[in-house]
């Protein structure tokens, strides 16, 4: 059975941002393994469209970049959107009941299914759906923009935390009914 892990880049208050902070080379090394060894990753329409951006090739893209774009092309994705009408290479479109598509996904698949944007991932995590959540949290406050968690954040525990390239801590958290 595959486990639905919440993980992205955050801001010490709380906000994700790709335009803002970047991860450091160690990071962005970190992040390609973790594609690398997914099952899969299910996407929210807005991350989707912004993450198709490793689908072309870029010139001035360093050896990391097009590490990333080639094990980011090769994964399987699921884009939940009621509002797309097709997707691109890999990727599979989920326009109704997600929560029974995300089920059957879990049930079906083996390793980590990561969840791709902050909407998304508080409508599975309302459905219970979010085994872990990793924050990979960076010395920047923003002060605005979208919150890591979109609406009321479900009681956690921690398990573990750690270090990850020159500034980044990634801290993982459990749903606290499972610990």
């Amino acid at each position: 059975m595959a486990r639905l892990v919440f993980d992205m880049n955050v801001s010490l208050d709380g906000y994700v941002d790709h335009d803002k902070f970047m991860p450091d080379p160690a990071l962005f090394r970190h992040w390609i393994e973790v594609v690398r060894s997914a099952t899969g990753q299910i996407y929210g329409r807005k991350l989707y469209e912004i993450m198709r951006y490793w689908e072309q090739d870029d010139p001035a893209w360093t050896d990391d970049h097009r590490a990333f774009a080639d094990v980011w092309r090769n994964e399987r994705k699921w884009v939940v959107s009621h509002t797309l009408t097709s997707v691109g290479p890999n990727a599979t479109l989920i326009a109704d009941d997600v929560g029974a598509a995300v089920r059957k996904l879990k049930a079906e698949l083996d390793g980590e299914i990561h969840v791709g944007g902050p909407v998304l991932a508080h409508s599975l995590t309302e459905l219970g759906l979010i085994d872990e959540y990793r924050l990979y949290i960076h010395p920047v406050v923003l002060g605005q923009g979208a919150p890591f968690f979109a609406g009321p954040r479900p009681p956690l525990k921690v398990t573990a935390h750690e270090r990850i390239g020159g500034e980044a801590v990634r801290l993982t958290c459990v749903p606290a009914e499972d610990v």
